[in-house]
């Protein structure tokens, strides 16, 4: 049997072949802060030899900074971007602006999202809409976005960043609105694999808790209670998770579409 366009055997053999990104060019979302999953997964795409264009909603100075030390410390051409992802034509305005400064893009990570303050009766419904218009939604928009791209090359690999959310219901916050955004993601990636058959692969990871400083104002008692639920007893490092990111953009991952990948210390075993 013959594979289709874009799904043909990757012609290196080496390892370090297979996982190397020179000469592509990785788009990564919501990465302006510095410590953040967009950030290190940018950082390993440029560790591995790969252009990066990275986006920001409103943090242009962190991600400017970000650029600047992706230059510096992979010798690799990086630029930002602002992005506001519940608008599908300035989804469709990044990867038209990516395109003619870069000539091509060959992964697009989905990383950028909202997390939830409450649950379904604390909150406002204009807080429900804000987080699934972003986190689902928008991760739709730029799929939608980049899709006829990957359709015309033949070939690409898109990344959602989802979340162990979307398989449990946290405890004790309440958070309904993301824990839906996140499955809905998942299964997204899923769907998208098969409709994206024979162009491109799609796939998803799902981390637990990570320590992006984004949970630094949580009192000590619940992350300790969190840390409790965790077999590793710890919060993930976002470093932890941009080996996962480099593998599903890379030919390593040929053979690899519609998967989740959970990164989680083990949280969701138990």
């Amino acid at each position: 049997m013959t594979a289709q366009a874009g799904n043909a055997v990757p012609k290196a053999e080496k390892l370090s072949d297979l996982f190397s990104l020179q000469g592509k060019v990785v788009v990564v979302t919501g990465a302006s802060g510095p410590r953040g999953m967009g950030i290190e997964a940018a950082r390993g795409c440029a560790e591995m030899g790969a252009s990066v264009a990275i986006t920001y909603a409103s943090r242009k100075e962190g991600a400017e900074k970000n650029v600047a030390e992706l230059e510096k410390e992979y010798g690799v051409k990086a630029k930002c971007y602002k992005l506001q992802i519940d608008d599908y034509s300035d989804c469709q305005r990044l990867v038209s602006d990516v395109i003619k400064d870069f000539g091509k893009i060959d992964a697009f990570i989905a990383n950028a999202g909202a997390t939830a303050n409450g649950g379904v009766l604390d909150d406002s419904k204009e807080e429900w809409d804000r987080v699934v218009q972003t986190d689902l939604s928008g991760t739709a928009y730029c799929a939608k976005a980049v899709g006829p791209h990957f359709k015309e090359r033949g070939t690409g690999s898109f990344v959602i960043t989802a979340s162990m959310s979307g398989h449990i219901a946290n405890y004790p916050q309440e958070q309904t609105s993301y824990n839906v955004a996140k499955a809905g993601c998942i299964h997204m990636a899923r769907s998208l694999a098969n409709e994206w058959r024979g162009f491109a692969r799609v796939n998803s990871i799902s981390p637990g808790y990570i320590d992006t400083g984004l949970s630094d104002f949580i009192d000590q008692k619940t992350q300790d209670l969190w840390n409790s639920m965790i077999p590793l007893n710890r919060p993930g490092n976002a470093k932890e998770l941009k080996g996962a990111y480099v593998y599903l953009v890379s030919d390593a991952s040929s053979y690899t579409t519609g998967a989740d990948i959970v990164i989680d210390g083990g949280y969701t075993c138990r």
